[in-house]
């Protein structure tokens, strides 16, 4: 039998991050992973999806070029080459994982693990020990029990990332992050999109205003949103041109109404796997919502059993997971190190962007914090201005009544890339004074940061 100081089960951000830093730390380690590297965000998720958004994008500034004085002459794309491409950058990239953990001397193990106890993972025909285990099994799409999901065709997001063909229509249930993203992707290849949410507003988690404003921008270009809409049912129905479409039943405050389309993309959510690799036997202790408790050390209730990631149930992202996976190795290897929640960014690569940190209005006002509102359009910045003609984007703060920096939140390219600086700022515990004596680089986008404060 094999012994490790540390086996990982689950080699998506958190598990290959936990494997890296403990190989870098000499540490022995075995990684199982049961299909490919990368988990969810690599193979099927954060990656392919990005790729796919760029060269939608690239099309979109292409047709709108004439905007920036330049002329193109007759604008295409070709799906089925964009598809191959995202395929390219993501075996790229999970090469490029494989090749860091073998450098760091990581076993790895491909195959589906079981936990024997808490020392002791199958896989296959061998069993493997272990002084500590790491569990990042990540989360799977949940498809709801609506009536007649067992008998219409629908995509997961998976399906949507190889469509080699474009339907003329798409509805897309959830209006939530790969939702929108999904909507911005293929009406901006020219299909018909319906999304149906089930809330008062898109993108659930992020600031609701802005979430508004996003959303008024597709709707302009087309995108037809169903909002407080329940679905109550799924039939497949036959087209005008004999083939099978979808037709989506739904509840909302006028009543009910139907839509239909020559695709259905579900994407209500995901949850984290819980079932079927032995947990259950390790007797850990669940909050009430069935997630894993952990401390801020990443440990759970049973002695040198960690958890990261998905499993956790805070925020099924994977930056958070890459960062949970770091403290859970420190504290393995006795180094003093704390999890915290406050400024984890949440970004939508839609185009426009939009990003946010730390709270947003709504969750201030469900803490019954006391902050105000500075907000400005992002034509404050000049290079923004440069960038963007004719596009208008916002830019808000939420600050205490001390001046520190409680929330940031911006509509506008390149959203993704400057909220960092705002996470730097909230995480530190930054008053506004102190934040304002940073110097930004001139021209950038990042300055709307200086000119709010």
């Amino acid at each position: 039998m094999e012994k490790y100081q540390i086996a990982i089960i689950g080699g998506g951000p958190a598990g290959y991050t936990a494997a890296e830093a403990a190989g870098r730390a000499g540490l022995s380690v075995v990684l199982f992973e049961k299909n490919s590297l990368g988990g969810v965000c690599l193979n099927e998720g954060c990656i392919p999806t990005k790729t796919l958004l760029y060269s939608a994008k690239t099309y979109d500034n292409a047709r709108h070029a004439a905007k920036y004085a330049v002329s193109v002459g007759e604008v295409g794309f070709d799906l089925p080459k964009i598809v191959a491409r995202k395929q390219k950058v993501v075996r790229k990239l999970v090469l490029g994982i494989k090749a860091k953990l073998t450098g760091h001397g990581v076993k790895l193990v491909s195959g589906e693990a079981t936990v024997v106890d808490k020392n002791h993972v199958q896989c296959g025909e061998e069993t493997y020990e272990c002084d500590n285990l790491l569990l990042c099994t990540g989360s799977e799409t949940f498809v709801p029990p609506i009536p007649g999901v067992d008998v219409v065709p629908y995509w997961t997001h998976r399906d949507a990332l190889d469509c080699k063909e474009l339907p003329q229509s798409l509805a897309i249930i959830g209006g939530g992050v790969i939702g929108m993203e999904f909507a911005s992707f293929f009406s901006s290849l020219g299909v018909k999109v319906t999304v149906v949410e089930m809330m008062d507003e898109v993108l659930g988690g992020m600031d609701k205003e802005l979430s508004g404003l996003l959303r008024a921008e597709y709707a302009k270009r087309g995108v037809k949103f169903l909002l407080g809409a329940k679905v109550v049912s799924l039939v497949k129905v036959s087209g005008d041109e004999g083939g099978e479409q979808v037709q989506v039943n739904y509840e909302d405050a006028a009543g009910a109404g139907s839509v239909v389309a020559d695709k259905l993309l579900m994407s209500v959510g995901r949850r984290p796997v819980l079932k079927g690799f032995g947990l259950e036997g390790l007797g850990l202790e669940r909050t009430e919502r069935g997630s894993i408790v952990v401390d801020k050390q990443m440990r759970t209730s049973v002695p040198g059993v960690y958890v990261c990631g998905d499993l956790t149930g805070f925020s099924l992202l994977a930056h958070t997971a890459v960062r949970e996976a770091e403290v859970a190795v420190h504290a393995i290897c006795g180094v003093q190190d704390e999890m915290s929640y406050r400024a984890i960014p949440g970004v939508v690569y839609t185009n426009p962007e939009i990003a946010g940190v730390g709270e947003t209005e709504e969750s201030a006002q469900k803490k019954s914090l006391s902050y105000r509102v500075v907000k400005l359009p992002m034509a404050y910045s000049g290079r923004f201005v440069a960038e963007n003609e004719g596009v208008n984007g916002v830019c808000k703060l939420l600050l205490a009544e001390d001046g520190t920096v409680l929330g940031a939140h911006v509509l506008g390219n390149p959203a993704s890339e400057i909220i960092t600086l705002a996470g730097m700022a909230i995480e530190l515990g930054l008053k506004a004074e102190e934040w304002k004596k940073m110097v930004f680089p001139h021209p950038t986008v990042g300055e709307i940061f200086k000119e709010a404060l």
